[in-house]
């Protein structure tokens, strides 16, 4: 996938976010951190895969691929802040259980918040992809999912969210 369209738009979001709060002179790394670790958590609670004790099945799939785009939404922000860009690469289909997945992105934020360099940005990007992958989505699927979303979010900044 071509990362670039998906690119620029983060960046004109984040710039209009920036300046409609005034956030143009602050560091918000470490809050764009916690948005994606808090995104993370939605999604897996739509996914339910640690829930092993409720009976309540997942959500449906179109839920769950809204909640992880927001993930792909700070996760491209994340790179944006540092000048960090996504090479578009085949990702090799982890074997990890969803669970293990879900877990694993968790340490690559972590690893990215505390040493933001290029190498760790690209493992968290790939981890998250590759959790894409176990969750059944594909590149179109997340690719207009993320535009869709990106319009809500305009909407919502307009709106005074």
């Amino acid at each position: 996938m071509d990362w670039t369209s998906l690119f620029t738009m983060q960046k004109n979001l984040d710039k209009y976010i920036e300046t409609n709060h005034d956030l143009t002179t602050r560091n918000t790394f470490r809050e764009r951190c916690l948005a994606l670790l808090v995104e993370l958590g939605e999604l897996a609670n739509e996914t339910r895969c640690f829930k092993f004790w409720s009976k309540k099945p997942r959500s449906e799939k179109k839920v769950i691929l809204e909640e992880y785009v927001d993930g792909i939404h700070f996760i491209l922000s994340l790179g944006l802040e540092k000048n960090y860009y996504y090479e578009s690469k085949d990702i090799e289909q982890s074997s990890l259980s969803e669970t293990e997945q879900f877990m694993l992105v968790y340490e690559k934020c972590l690893h990215y918040k505390n040493d933001p360099t290029q190498q760790l940005y690209n493992e968290l990007f790939t981890s998250f992809l590759q959790l894409g992958q176990i969750l059944g989505f594909d590149e179109e699927d997340i690719q207009l999912a993320y535009r869709k979303k990106n319009e809500i979010n305009y909407e919502r900044q307009n709106q005074g969210y």
